[in-house]
C-alpha cells in the first residue's frame, strides 16, 4: 500500500472528489486518476487566461479613527510635533491652555488649547502658542498635564504622575496630528522637550519633559523616552 497516495486520496475525497468504490486505499486505479484530473481541471477554471491566478481583491486599508477632533487641526504648514508636560496638576489650566495646542489630563481627556495651530505656521503669529524657546514656528505643541513638584535626580513624579492613559492618549494625537500634516516620524519632526536642545540644536533652560516616565520607571533618559514616543505614534499610523 502506497502510503503517499493514500494520503493524495484522503486530500482528493476533502476536497469533494469522492473515491465512491474503494475510497483511500492506497493503492492506484482509474478512480484516483480520474478524481486528479477533475481537481486539475477545477483548478485550471480558477485561473486567468495566461495561467496566472485573477487579482485577489483586497479591501481598501482602513484607518484607525482619530482621536483629535478635526476642527483642532485646521490647514496649515507644520513641521514638528514637541511633547511637554504642563508641570502642574492632572486637570488643565487656563495658563497652560494658553501655552499648548492640545493637552491631555490624567484620564486621557483632550483639551483644546487657546492659540490655534495655525497661528504657529512659520513665521510665528501674533498669540501663538509659546511652548518651546526657539522653536516655535512650524512646531504643534502637545502637553500632558502632570509632573507638578516632581524631581529629576533622584527620580520623584511628585503628587500628580504622569499617566500610561495620558501617555497612550498623546501616542495616538502625535499620529493624528503627523497623518493630517505629512509630518514624517524622526528625532528631529517628533520629539519631547528634552530633546530639543541635542536634536535641534536649539539651546533649552534644563527642560526634562521628558526623561522619566512614572508608570515605567525602567524607561530612563531623554532619548529612550523619545524612541518610545515615536515607535508608539509610528505603530498608530
Amino acid at each position: 500500500m502506497n502510503k503517499t497516495l493514500r494520503s493524495l486520496q484522503r486530500r482528493l475525497i476533502s476536497l469533494g472528489f469522492p473515491l465512491p468504490k474503494f475510497g483511500a486505499d492506497g493503492n492506484p486505479g482509474g478512480e484516483t486518476i480520474a478524481a486528479m484530473d477533475a481537481a486539475l481541471d477545477e483548478l485550471a477554471s480558477r485561473r486567468g487566461p495566461t495561467g496566472d491566478e485573477p487579482p485577489v481583491m483586497l479591501p481598501p486599508p482602513t484607518l484607525p479613527a482619530p482621536l483629535t477632533p478635526a476642527d483642532w487641526m485646521p490647514a496649515a504648514k507644520m513641521e514638528r510635533i514637541i511633547c511637554h508636560w504642563t508641570a502642574g496638576a492632572h486637570k488643565a489650566s487656563e495658563f497652560d491652555r494658553s501655552h499648548y495646542h492640545i493637552l491631555i489630563e490624567a484620564d486621557g481627556k483632550l483639551i483644546r488649547g487657546i492659540p490655534s495651530i495655525k497661528l504657529n505656521e512659520a513665521p510665528a503669529q501674533k498669540g501663538y502658542a509659546a511652548h518651546t524657546l526657539g522653536a516655535n514656528s512650524g512646531s504643534i505643541g502637545v502637553s500632558l498635564c502632570c509632573m507638578g513638584g516632581a524631581n529629576e535626580a533622584p527620580f520623584a513624579p511628585g503628587k500628580y504622575p504622569m499617566t500610561l492613559v495620558q501617555w497612550d492618549a498623546m501616542t495616538s494625537v502625535v499620529a493624528d496630528l503627523c497623518r493630517r500634516y505629512s509630518i514624517p516620524v524622526t528625532d528631529k519632526t517628533v520629539l519631547s522637550h528634552a530633546e530639543v536642545q541635542n536634536n535641534l540644536g536649539i539651546q533649552q533652560r534644563g527642560k526634562w519633559d521628558f526623561t522619566r516616565l512614572a508608570f515605567d520607571p525602567s524607561v530612563k533618559g531623554a532619548k529612550a523616552c523619545g524612541d518610545k514616543l515615536r515607535a508608539e505614534a509610528k505603530a498608530k499610523l
